[in-house]
């Protein structure tokens, strides 16, 4: 705790370590003293304005983090989309921690990367509360079943109990994976962790899938139960398919002479006739008209695209 004072407040003055603590400062002082004896550089300036923080060295010091900093951590690495110059968040404050360990040089580099990059902002990304992440990670670690107050896209707000099988990172949106009990009834399913309201741990406890694959069973779940029902054929086989295309767009199976199909749903004709394009072989969508209105006005488009620019 006094390590992680002294990190977390350069300068900090020994009453006021003291006070942090709730020991008097003859033992703040002590604790000083143990952790320079473990060779932690500490530095110390006497007067009215004097106090304690970690000296550079060589070596990078024994750090503490708390865990919505540590998590704060893993989720910038993951997603690259927090502000790591503000120290009230949980990745600036940890960043900050690592910034004032590290030797003067490279200290003074990395700070100034900090300082004038402006990352640009992913605006299909969205940022969970890293302690409702944190949470809901020791939830799955820990097979423990939770409570979720949550509120779906559309406004509409529920309770329900889960078991949290996995947390899954998919293109900058994090999602629960998890078993629904409602009604007597169970179901899998995928919730946005941004959309979560509140965490509430439960007593029961459960078993998850011996065979659980969470991304594919994400990609899974995220392509069915959508508003149009989906089949394309594809005159190419599935070894040169499955490269080209997301598994969200649904589930591939060989065909005979070479052939693949595609099956799957999409809420949103258009988004899905432009991944269609992908596919490096000549294919038709043989169910799901709306597909099919998309697939052509795609099409007039970009034969026009194609064409000579009028003089």
């Amino acid at each position: 705790m006094a390590l992680e004072l002294l990190q977390g407040s350069p300068g900090i003055s020994a009453d006021r370590l003291a006070d942090k603590l709730g020991v008097s400062d003859r033992a703040a002082r002590r604790y000083v003293g143990i952790l320079r004896e473990a060779g932690i550089p500490i530095e110390s300036t006497r007067g009215p304005y004097g106090g304690y923080r970690l000296g550079r060295g060589l070596r990078l010091p024994p750090l503490m983090f708390s865990a919505a900093e540590a998590l704060g951590l893993v989720m910038a690495v993951l997603d690259g989309h927090h502000d790591v110059s503000d120290p009230t968040d949980p990745v600036g404050s940890a960043i900050g921690k690592i910034m004032r360990a590290l030797p003067e040089p490279v200290a003074a580099q990395a700070e100034a990367v900090r300082r004038t990059t402006a990352p640009a902002p992913d605006r299909g990304a969205a940022r969970p509360d890293p302690r409702t992440t944190t949470a809901l990670v020791q939830a799955c670690s820990n097979h423990r079943r939770v409570r979720l107050d949550y509120r779906s896209e559309a406004g509409s707000e529920w309770v329900t109990d889960v078991d949290p099988w996995a947390v899954v990172v998919r293109h900058g949106r994090w999602y629960l994976l998890c078993q629904t009990h409602r009604s007597e009834t169970t179901a899998t399913r995928a919730y946005r962790i941004d959309r979560v309201r509140t965490v509430e741990m439960l007593d029961d406890t459960f078993i998850p899938p011996t065979d659980l694959d969470p991304v594919a069973m994400l990609e899974d779940h995220l392509a069915v139960g959508w508003e149009y029902d989906v089949e394309v054929v594809i005159d190419a086989p599935i070894d040169t398919v499955v490269r080209c295309l997301p598994r969200a767009l649904g589930r591939l199976e060989p065909l005979d002479d070479g052939r693949s199909r595609l099956t799957g749903s999409t809420g949103n004709p258009v988004w899905y006739a432009e991944r269609l394009v992908m596919i490096p072989a000549p294919y038709r969508i043989v169910k799901c008209p709306a597909l099919q209105d998309a697939a052509r006005t795609l099409g007039r488009r970009l034969l026009g695209a194609g064409e000579n620019p009028r003089p």
